[in-house]
């Protein structure tokens, strides 16, 4: 017998314009959850909000919000305070680059550290308060299999993802009592338009055999069918979680290893 899913009544989604974010949006819409979804691109928020609220009915809003500037994550933080039906946050925007901490491109990876642990908390802040006051509400933070598995080429990348899992570890245990549930989601290779960018494109098509991608769709349906179980930490398929085990033993540390030196190597 499946678990029954809990309705939100209204949703707030970071990334929202494509990949496994529009995949929250298309499901919780579908659950009859209203909408406020964050992303860069407004034009493709718009459209997705048109399609969804046509499809199910559901009221969904469009914001425009560029996640690595302070001064755009405090005016969204401060509106989401003023609402007090909020009773799910996905914060899922993030981005990837490839390439050694010395050699990639600073101001990005600082941009990286803003948009998934910095923003993250901030509009955990703001939405917090009024789940704990009302004793329901759930936040999924968007983590990765990164976050267990030491990458080379990813040093940020990795300490970044690590970062949302150990805070939504604690932030679990803080609001428990009120209600509110905490989950670390933390998805292997998924398609989406992540891996767009051209190193990560060109490394994942190298690298990663077709059998361990996951769609959008899955690693959001295993995500929401968690929450209700009150699972903190969410690796979604199976073989992703075997990777994380394996990846942690002597031997698979020792790999890293040696594919590490590899890459510094190749680099020169």
């Amino acid at each position: 017998m499946s678990h029954p899913r809990e309705r939100f009544r209204r949703a707030v989604i970071t990334g929202a314009s494509s990949g496994i974010g529009e995949a929250f949006a298309r499901a919780l819409a579908a659950s009859g959850s209203d909408l406020l979804l964050v992303a860069r691109r407004e034009d493709r928020l718009q459209a997705l909000c048109r399609s969804l609220s046509q499809a199910h009915g559901v009221r969904a809003e469009a914001v425009r919000a560029d996640l690595a500037r302070r001064d755009e994550v405090e005016r969204l933080a401060e509106a989401l305070a003023a609402q007090r039906d909020v009773d799910l946050l996905v914060n899922n925007a993030g981005f990837g680059i490839l390439g050694g901490f010395c050699s990639a491109d600073y101001g990005r990876q600082l941009d990286m550290v803003e948009v998934h642990d910095v923003a993250a908390m901030r509009l955990c802040r703001a939405v917090l308060p009024n789940m704990q006051e009302n004793r329901r509400g759930a936040i999924v933070n968007m983590a990765s299999i990164a976050a267990f598995i030491p990458m080379p080429k990813n040093a940020v990348y990795c300490a970044s993802k690590a970062f949302l899992v150990a805070f939504s570890r604690v932030l679990a245990l803080e609001a428990h009592r009120f209600g509110v549930r905490v989950q670390a989601l933390c998805p292997g290779f998924t398609r989406s338009e992540f891996h767009d960018e051209p190193s990560l494109s060109r490394t994942a098509q190298r690298l990663v055999p077709s059998f361990l991608w996951m769609s959008a769709e899955a690693v959001v349906r295993e995500s929401l069918d968690l929450l209700d179980r009150d699972r903190v930490v969410c690796i979604p398929g199976r073989l992703n979680r075997w990777m994380v085990l394996l990846a942690n033993t002597p031997l698979g540390r020792r790999a890293r290893q040696l594919a590490a030196d590899r890459e510094m190597l190749r680099d020169g």
